[in-house]
């Protein structure tokens, strides 16, 4: 796949307390983002830490 080309992205579903599902998404909002975008970001940086 070239740079230019964008990833393939799927669907799945979890399931969250609500309050935290309302926290995610005025984070999206205040960071300007998506609510995808936001959880791919920090699932990515989570997943890239040494585990401790």
């Amino acid at each position: 796949m070239s740079p230019s080309e964008p990833v393939k992205k799927v669907q799945f579903n979890v399931y969250l307390p609500p309050d935290l599902v309302k926290q995610v998404k005025h984070r999206a909002i205040d960071e300007g983002e998506s609510l995808s975008a936001l959880v791919e970001r920090v699932l990515t940086e989570y997943l890239t830490k040494e585990p401790k």
